[in-house]
């Protein structure tokens, strides 16, 4: 991996619904040797607390041990408890404020939910430290959504704050994200779908952000 992160739009992970928490270690794993990953938000999708603070503490430090932000969602004792890099939010402008006013500067915060321009710009009136557009678990398709992509050309042209928006599951979304201008794509299903090789799939989905992504600054 390189020693300096690339300058343009990189790689979110979004860890799936798992059923296997060993299995799915091995496929971040094989992710990894794939190349530059920014960082992993880890949804619960219903698990219960239990199951998910285990789940958490298998994963965590396996992403932190490469370097790779791990962020829980919505349960700010589970990752105060593993010892998480972040909070990924979805709850709402109060909750949002209350997270930033208590972790911000220990933990990167961030927010998702965002449906409309207004919404996100509710959001980011708390200043989160990234904004997220894209709903876990809907990335069923080849292509983006058109909303998230709008909304993230929009956000990128206008505010400062950096976002992510949700790719496809076809690795070449990636390309289509990266156009808008934002700085994270977040990548699951194209990466961890049935049947997919996670460390092919990350390495071609860095080159072709090598290839298509526009540089930053320039």
């Amino acid at each position: 991996m390189p020693v300096t992160p690339p300058n343009r739009c990189r790689i979110v992970l979004i860890a799936p619904p798992v059923e296997d928490a060993a299995a799915f270690e091995q496929q971040l794993r094989a992710a990894i040797s794939g190349g530059d990953i920014a960082s992993i938000i880890l949804p619960a999708y219903g698990l219960d607390e239990a199951s998910f603070q285990a789940f958490a503490e298998r994963i965590v430090p396996v992403a932190q041990s490469a370097n790779i932000a791990a962020i829980i969602a919505e349960d700010t004792r589970i990752a105060g408890r593993v010892g998480a890099d972040g909070l990924h939010l979805e709850a709402g402008r109060a909750a949002l404020e209350e997270a930033i006013e208590r972790f911000q500067g220990r933990l990167t915060v961030g927010a998702g939910g965002a449906k409309t321009r207004d919404d996100a710009l509710d959001l980011g009136e708390a200043r989160p430290d990234y904004i997220f557009f894209g709903r876990f678990g809907y990335d069923n398709k080849p292509e983006p959504h058109n909303r998230n992509l709008a909304l993230g050309r929009w956000w990128a042209e206008m505010i400062e704050i950096p976002c992510i928006v949700m790719a496809g599951s076809d690795i070449a979304s990636v390309s289509i994200v990266a156009e808008t201008g934002c700085e994270f794509v977040a990548l699951s299903s194209a990466i961890f779908g049935e049947g997919v090789d996670p460390e092919q799939a990350v390495a071609h989905a860095n080159a072709i952000l090598d290839d298509t992504a526009p540089r930053f600054g320039e």
